[in-house]
Order: structure tokens, then C-alpha cells, then sequence
């Protein structure tokens, strides 16, 4: 089925002809006896969608949920209106004052559709001082959209941590991560994917919630598994969630027993950055907004006493 709007390339902005069939701007993918599949969630739903195209579905690319807004909503109805599989994260209901929920948005569909449950992906074990923080009214960070927890403990206190974290305390981390991953895959019955970090090794992930490739073709192939296509995900040829690659430290790969090597600098749209440059800038960008530090040490509390940085 395809949409009946006509497309209007010129009078499109780049992101709205980016997102041309989910606009109106293109007709949706032509019927050709494969399912039609929306892929619903945050900047992991758009690599997932791009290993299940071509993989015996066809799929629209939509913006992450965090970006939709209140005009969006008749094009995310009539998008699934016309949607025969829905690939989603759980997302709590009335997210950001919008009904985006899950529940909310299953009820759209047409009655015939099916529905998959897949997890949202965070894993520390690679990155145990890496974190995200939100505070009301304040953004991300300089540089990097993410926290470490060395730099917030120094921002509190002028003095910067001594490196004093353990083997015992990575791995912990490590388990704890793969642990809580699985509780919210059993929380909302989604697609497994906590056994597949593991295996992945260094390439679980660029970020603690950017995972790599292998893990990426693992759950695609376990979201056809439950469409009924038992097949392999093709390789894309290319690094999925590319935009940052955070430092791996030694003792972190060591303490897994990973054999991969170290990396001391970031490395953000294909650009090295130091992880001093990132450090700095964020120091300066904390002096300015003191509640985002507050809320990161309150959060991350346990995890900043396992690493012996309180």
C-alpha cells in the first residue's frame, strides 16, 4: 500500500525529506509481499531498521521517538495506519507529555499487525565510568553527550580521582549491567539480547548505550525469528552507530579478559578527540551548571563507591 500524498521535495527542509515517506513527502514502499515494518523507539531503532530492510520486510525510516513532536502525530497515525509489523522498545505512556507510549501507539495499528518487543541496549561493562545523566531544563555536555563519572566527581570537589578501581569492581559492573539488561527484557517480554554481550567481547559497544555491530545483527535475526524467518542478517557493510567510539582503557580489557586493543583518545564523527579535550570542556561546561552535577553523583551513587571515587 503507499501513500496517497504527493511529494513536494522542494518545499521540504533536509530532515523532513530525510524522513520523506514518514512526512508524506514520498509514498511509502511499494506492496511486494513482504510485511511492512516500523521500527519505534530511540537512535537504536533506526540501525535496527536498516539490518531488517531488504531482510524480508520493508521498512520506513521514522524520527526516534525523543524527536517526535505534537505536528507529528497524524503522519506517525497514518504511518501506522498502514503498518503490518512493529518493531518497538518499551517507552513509557504519555512520554514527554505526547501519546507515545508504547500501548498508546500499539493501538493504532490495524488489528491484523504484529507486534515485537525489543530491548533498549545499555551495557557499562566496557565503559564503567561512562554515564548518561538528565536534569530538568539542561541539555547534554560539550563534546560528547555523555558523563564520566571521574569528571563529575572532580567538578564537585576541584580535586581530579585518582585512578583506584579494581578488576573485581570492572567486572561487577560488568555483570550488574548484563544483569539489569536482562530484568527489563523479562519486565517487558522483548527479543533477548543480554547473551549476546559477551560474546561480542570489544565490540559490544562504542558507547554504554550504542552497541556495536554483532550485537545489532544478533537481535535483528531474533526479531525475524519471531516474524517466523529463521535467517542470517547480513553484515551492512558498514559501522552502524558510528557517530562516537569512547576510549577503551587496558585494565578494563584486562580485568574481562578481552583481547583487544586499548584506546586512549575518543573518537567522535570520525574525528580524534582527547580524552583531556573532553575532560576540560566539560569541566568549564559543569562550573556553569552545578544541578547536572548534583544529579549525576545522586544517580550514579553505588556505582562511584564501587569505583572507589567517594
Amino acid at each position: 500500500m503507499t501513500s496517497d500524498i504527493t511529494p513536494h521535495p522542494r518545499k521540504a527542509d533536509g530532515r523532513r525529506w530525510h524522513y520523506g515517506e514518514f512526512y508524506g513527502l514520498r509514498p511509502l514502499p511499494s506492496d511486494d509481499g513482504r510485511p511492512l515494518v516500523l521500527v519505534y523507539g530511540n537512535c537504536q531503532s533506526e540501525a535496527l531498521r536498516v539490518l531488517l530492510d531488504g531482510a524480508s520486510a520493508r521498512t520506513v525510516r521514522i524520527p526516534p521517538v525523543h524527536e517526535l513532536e505534537r505536528v507529528d502525530l497524524p503522519n506517525l497515525a497514518r504511518t501506522l495506519a498502514q503498518t503490518q509489523v512493529l518493531v518497538t522498545q518499551p517507552v513509557r505512556a504519555d512520554y514527554r507529555q505526547l501519546p507515545l507510549g508504547t500501548r498508546q501507539v500499539v493501538s493504532l495499528l490495524p488489528p491484523t499487525s504484529q507486534v515485537v518487543a525489543v530491548p533498549v541496549s545499555r551495557y557499562a561493562g566496557l565503559f564503567p565510568f561512562q554515564a548518561i545523566v538528565r536534569s530538568a531544563g539542561i541539555g547534554d555536555p560539550p563534546v560528547v553527550p555523555y558523563h564520566d563519572l571521574r569528571t563529575l566527581v572532580e567538578a564537585a570537589t576541584g580535586v581530579r580521582a585518582p585512578r583506584r578501581a579494581t578488576a573485581r569492581a570492572y567486572r561487577e559492573i560488568h555483570r550488574d549491567s548484563v544483569a539489569e539488561l536482562r530484568s527489563r527484557e523479562q519486565r517487558h517480554d522483548t527479543v533477548v539480547i543480554s547473551d549476546l554481550l559477551e560474546g561480542a567481547g570489544a565490540q559490544a559497544g562504542h558507547t554504554v548505550n550504542h552497541p556495536g555491530n554483532v550485537v545489532l545483527r544478533g537481535l535483528a535475526a531474533r526479531v525475524l525469528d519471531r516474524l517466523g524467518h529463521q535467517i542470517d542478517v547480513e553484515d551492512p557493510g558498514r559501522t552502524l552507530l558510528d557517530s562516537v567510539h569512547t576510549p577503551l582503557a587496558a585494565d578494563v580489557l584486562t580485568a574481562l579478559c578481552l583481547d583487544a586493543e586499548a584506546t586512549e583518545a575518543w573518537l567522535v564523527g570520525g574525528v580524534v578527540v582527547a580524552d583531556d579535550e573532553v575532560r576540560d570542556e566539560q569541566l568549564r561546561w559543569y562550573a556553569e551548571h552545578q544541578p547536572m552535577v548534583q544529579a549525576g553523583l545522586t544517580r550514579h551513587r553505588n556505582t562511584l563507591a564501587l569505583l572507589r571515587l567517594t
